[in-house]
C-alpha cells in the first residue's frame, strides 16, 4: 500500500488536485482554515489517472471485499468514480445524496438498492467524515450491510478517525495527508518551515484557523 499511496500522492500533486499553501490558507465550506485543499474531481479530466484510480479501487475491493454486491458513491464528488468502479466490477451502482431531493420521489438513495445487499461505499475525499458517514447511515437504514469505504484521499484528521471507529466503518484510502506532505517535501513543493505549519494544523484544524 505504501508504494500505491506514494504514486497517488505524486499524481494528485502533479495535476494540482491537491494544493498546499501554508502561508496563504484556504477556507473550507465548514469554515475551517486550512493550508491544504483537495479537489479530486480534477482527476476525472485526466484519462490515464482516472483509469488508474478506477483500477486500484476495483483491485482493493476484490481483495478486501470479494462478497460485494453493490457499489455506492457519495454525492457529488464520488458519483463518477463510483460508477466507473461498479462498471469495472460488473456490479450495480447507486449514489447517496447529502439530503433527500425536494420533489418527485424525494429519494436519498438514487438507484435500485435492495435491502440485504452487501455494499462498498466510494468516497472521493474524507475530511471530517461527516458526510461520508451520513451516507453509510442511509445505506444501513435501507437494510443493507456496509462492508467498508474506499476513498481516493483522506486528510486523516483525528476527529474523523474517531468517528469512523465509532461507526464501525473501515476506511481504505488510496493516499493520505502524511504521504502527500512527505512527497511535497521531497520534491521541494514545500520546505521545512512549511512542514511545521502543516503538522500544527493537523493537530487541531479548528483552533489553528482561529489563530490566523
Amino acid at each position: 500500500m505504501k508504494n500505491l499511496e506514494k504514486q497517488v500522492a505524486e499524481r494528485l500533486l502533479k495535476i494540482k488536485a491537491v494544493k498546499l499553501q501554508p502561508q496563504n490558507p484556504f477556507t473550507w465550506s465548514s469554515g475551517i482554515q486550512s493550508p491544504i485543499y483537495c479537489d479530486n474531481r480534477k482527476t476525472l479530466s485526466y484519462p490515464a489517472l482516472r483509469n488508474f484510480i478506477k483500477l486500484e479501487l476495483s483491485r482493493l475491493i476484490l481483495e478486501k471485499y470479494p462478497e460485494t454486491e453493490c457499489i455506492a458513491g457519495v454525492a457529488t464528488g464520488a458519483i463518477a468514480q463510483g460508477a466507473m468502479v461498479a462498471n469495472e466490477l460488473g456490479l450495480p451502482f447507486v449514489y447517496v445524496r447529502s439530503s433527500p431531493k425536494d420533489h418527485g420521489l424525494e429519494n436519498l438513495i438514487e438507484g435500485d438498492l435492495r435491502p440485504g445487499q452487501k455494499v462498498v461505499v466510494i468516497e472521493d475525499l474524507v475530511s471530517t467524515g461527516g458526510s461520508s458517514l451520513k451516507a453509510v447511515e442511509a445505506i444501513r437504514l435501507h437494510g443493507c450491510e456496509v462492508l467498508g469505504m474506499m476513498a481516493i484521499f483522506t486528510y486523516g484528521l483525528p476527529a474523523a478517525e474517531i468517528s469512523f471507529k465509532e461507526a464501525k466503518v473501515t476506511l481504505t484510502p488510496l493516499s493520505n495527508y502524511d504521504t502527500v506532505v512527505d512527497v511535497a517535501l521531497k520534491t521541494n513543493y514545500i520546505n521545512e518551515e512549511d512542514l511545521e505549519t502543516l503538522e500544527e494544523w493537523r493537530k487541531n484544524p479548528a483552533e489553528w484557523g482561529k489563530n490566523k
